[in-house]
């Protein structure tokens, strides 16, 4: 599958829209720390793997993977780490939920619920 990028999607990241960051070592409520050993508190993480899942990168989060060794959520969010949050996943939401076609309702859909639960804090 094709993805076509007119520029506003290179632009976006090239300008840190979304800010990118290094995978994080630990969550401890609101405080995450980063692998250069910074703490700090953060509203909510969206874990984005691309285009195959590297769910391992969960393993040292205590609770956040089933025996299975996929991440424990409801609806998108982490049951181990509630400022956690997934997207992508296979049959997350619909067939489409691990596809380009899919990915982005789903996270439209994890967005706007993050933003209400900031709004209402």
């Amino acid at each position: 599958m094709a993805v076509i990028d007119d520029g506003r999607y290179r632009a976006a990241l090239t300008a840190g829209r979304p800010q990118r960051r290094p995978m994080f070592t630990g969550i401890d409520g609101p405080v995450v720390t980063w692998a250069d050993g910074t703490v700090e508190e953060v509203d909510a993480i969206i874990l984005a793997t691309g285009y195959r899942p590297d769910l391992d990168r969960l393993a040292p989060l205590p609770g956040a993977l089933n025996g299975s060794g996929r991440p424990r959520h409801r609806d998108s969010s982490s049951l181990a780490h509630p400022r956690l949050a997934h997207v992508g996943l296979e049959w997350q939401r619909s067939l489409s939920s691990a596809s380009l076609r899919g990915v982005g309702r789903d996270a439209r859909r994890v967005a706007r619920r993050i933003a209400r639960e900031l709004r209402s804090r």
